[in-house]
């Protein structure tokens, strides 16, 4: 169970319950953990409960479990997410297994001088198998990057620029050192892969706003995010309002940042488009980001779930914190 609760999360919200039975675990998602406006259609919720059942299912086997997964989001249970039936059998290896305890968000500078190997994009494409409605598409090129990093920064510019959004995004940045151990959850200065200059000054600031939590995300997603991205991907899903697509996008999302943490990789989601894509359609609003999405894809096929950078790391990313089991245990 530990293991499960190690997961990448949006906003680090950690949205998964879990109820043990005698033959196994119910996974459900806790309704109450969102981050509102910013995901409106609750398509990150569902990814991060789709990335601990990745993580439980890795698990398993090395701990000596046999885990079949069932998949049950349904509008008659709509807090129930996966049944996985857990039978005894003799412990063997993972391969992604050890990486569970070491993957992390990292926030920070990659190097964009060391070039991803083209046998590194077969690898992670061949990581959708068993997972037939997600698939992986990259943005590589000049072309596609610089597209790719205009729209992240723009996303960012709109969010900032609508109250709301960055209101509820605000909620879950944990900036005292109280806040982060009375929540053991959210997004801490730390983590956030600032500068190190901008995020030594951040911690001297008096009691931080929103305002200036706001300015360091955009200065960070300028100055570091996209502009030292070795490449792009984005997760995508043939039915992207699908609870169980977007579940078997946060396994494969899962499984690829395991996969990457173990050949030391970095990587980290940049939702923001997504994001303002979802407050569009819940808004009526033009849906730029929504055209915009659809320009990078470049498919009929297929639809964007979670744009995200991948890259060398230049140095270590701290990892965000976590609520213990017992918290996340329901009878």
């Amino acid at each position: 169970m530990h293991a499960a609760t190690l997961a990448a999360s949006p906003h680090n919200t950690q949205p998964w319950l879990f109820r043990v039975g005698d033959t196994g675990i119910e996974l459900g998602v806790d309704a109450g953990r969102h981050i509102g406006t910013i995901d409106p259609l609750r398509r990150e919720q569902w990814m991060g409960v789709g990335c601990a059942l990745e993580n439980l299912l890795v698990a398993a086997p090395a701990l000596g479990w046999n885990a079949t997964a069932a998949l049950v989001p349904d509008v008659a249970a709509p807090a129930l997410a996966a049944r996985i039936t857990l039978s005894r059998a003799d412990a063997r290896p993972h391969p992604l297994y050890e990486a569970i305890a070491r993957r992390h968000t990292h926030r920070g500078t990659y190097d964009p001088g060391r070039v991803l190997e083209d046998s590194l994009f077969a690898g992670m494409d061949a990581l959708a198998e068993g997972l037939p409605d997600v698939a992986l598409r990259w943005l590589r090129t000049p072309a596609e990057r610089a597209r790719a990093a205009e729209g992240v920064v723009a996303g960012t510019q709109a969010i900032i620029a609508d109250r709301e959004q960055s209101a509820d995004s605000w909620r879950w940045v944990r900036a005292d050192w109280q806040a982060l151990q009375r929540h053991r959850d959210g997004v801490t200065l730390d983590a956030a892969g600032l500068p190190p200059a901008l995020l030594a000054l951040m911690k001297m600031l008096p009691g931080m706003s929103m305002e200036s939590s706001d300015a360091a995300w955009l200065d960070a997603t300028r100055r570091v995010h996209v502009a030292t991205a070795a490449a792009y991907g984005i997760v995508l899903a043939r039915n992207p309002r699908d609870p169980a697509q977007r579940l078997a996008g946060g396994r494969l999302w899962q499984r690829l940042h395991l996969w990457a943490t173990a050949r030391g990789i970095a990587m980290q989601p940049l939702n923001q488009m997504p994001e303002r894509a979802d407050r569009e359609a819940t808004t009526g609003s033009e849906p730029r980001f929504g055209r915009l999405l659809a320009e990078l894809v470049d498919s009929e096929a297929w639809q964007a779930l979670m744009p995200f950078r991948l890259g060398y790391p230049l140095n270590e990313a701290q990892p965000s914190p976590r609520r213990p089991v017992e918290d996340v245990l329901v009878a």
